[in-house]
């Protein structure tokens, strides 16, 4: 198979198709999606299953399951404070997953494999919105660079196996991503899962104000991890190229707008502050996404109607999401 002679086309619904991550927020909501749309044979392993920093687990796997398909949604993943606090952890971990996982996959001849990233691959200072080709144009964000060259890593293995072996692979890079599923521990979580906790704890403590991190003015674009899904399974199906496909919605809303409409969301009335001794992180991060809509996709849940959503599902699973 040459990329020459390749043309994206509906996936076989009955074939073996692996969700590397089916239990993380990305990885959950694609194996959704996979099941609505009539896949018939999806394989995923919780990482006590298979351990994907294990080369020769991983190996084995391949051999036995032998996927035709593969999403590579396994990732290590946080927010500023732990990227910040463990870059060799995030450095180290995500490498290994993604080399063991590719390999394995070319190994065993994988014929269509989408590699997930990051919006965080692009340079801190890079000109709004961001475009596909600002990859390696300037440095990067100090705070999460080494999880950051992980993912460029994890781009630049399937431009390698594209331009050696012909072989139809793709990368898509979300920007941030949110909904059920999602990891709200104080510690590791993003910035919208912290909030969503951090006000309705706040709620039902009644608590009279609460203080979020940095001045609230950088700009940040979020997408419901089931609009990122679906465009997933549009890019399997719709797209073929070396370089990587922003998904976003295309649009950004501030910090501290965002802390505002979560606090209405979980129906929080107290007092919001902010303390400024505390990093903002990269001023601004909004993707374009003239690419992705281009082949005939759009982001389709509104912010306000996606973050009222995942309120509720976090109160629902409140006892039993990971900490």
């Amino acid at each position: 198979m040459s990329e020459s002679t390749f043309e994206p086309a509906p996936l076989d619904r009955s074939a073996s198709f692996y969700v590397a991550g089916h239990r993380g927020l990305v990885g959950s909501a694609i194996w959704r999606k996979l099941q609505a749309e009539g896949f018939e044979n999806l394989v995923g392993r919780t990482s006590s299953e298979l351990d994907l920093k294990d080369r020769e687990a991983v190996f084995r796997f391949f051999e036995t399951e032998k996927p035709r398909y593969v999403v590579l949604a396994a990732a290590k993943v946080g927010g500023i404070l732990a990227n910040n606090t463990y870059p060799v952890d995030f450095l180290s971990e995500n490498l290994r997953i993604q080399v063991n996982v590719m390999d394995a996959a070319l190994q065993h001849g994988v014929e269509r494999l989408l590699f997930l990233g990051s919006s965080c691959i692009y340079p801190k200072l890079a000109p709004q919105p961001l475009k596909e080709e600002y990859l390696l144009t300037g440095h990067l964000e100090p705070t999460n660079d080494a999880y950051a060259i992980a993912k460029i890593s994890g781009i630049l293995q399937v431009q390698a196996v594209r331009r050696q072996y012909g072989l139809p692979w793709i990368s898509a890079m979300p920007t941030n991503l949110y909904g059920p599923g999602d990891n709200f521990s104080p510690n590791g979580s993003h910035v919208l899962p912290a909030l969503i906790r951090r006000y309705e704890e706040a709620r039902l403590a009644g608590a009279e104000s609460v203080t979020n991190w940095g001045t609230g003015s950088p700009q940040r674009e979020f997408l419901h991890v089931d609009d990122m899904a679906e465009a997933c399974l549009h890019l399997l199906e719709h797209y073929d190229g070396p370089e990587q496909v922003n998904v976003g919605v295309g649009k950004d809303v501030s910090i501290k707008d965002l802390a505002h409409l979560v606090a209405d969301a979980a129906g929080y009335t107290g007092s919001i502050e902010w303390d400024t001794t505390k990093p903002d992180g990269t001023p601004r991060k909004l993707m374009d996404v003239s690419k992705l809509n281009a082949l005939g996709w759009k982001a389709g849940i509104e912010l306000e109607d996606g973050i009222r959503s995942t309120v509720a599902w976090f109160r629902e699973h409140q006892d039993d999401f990971r900490h």
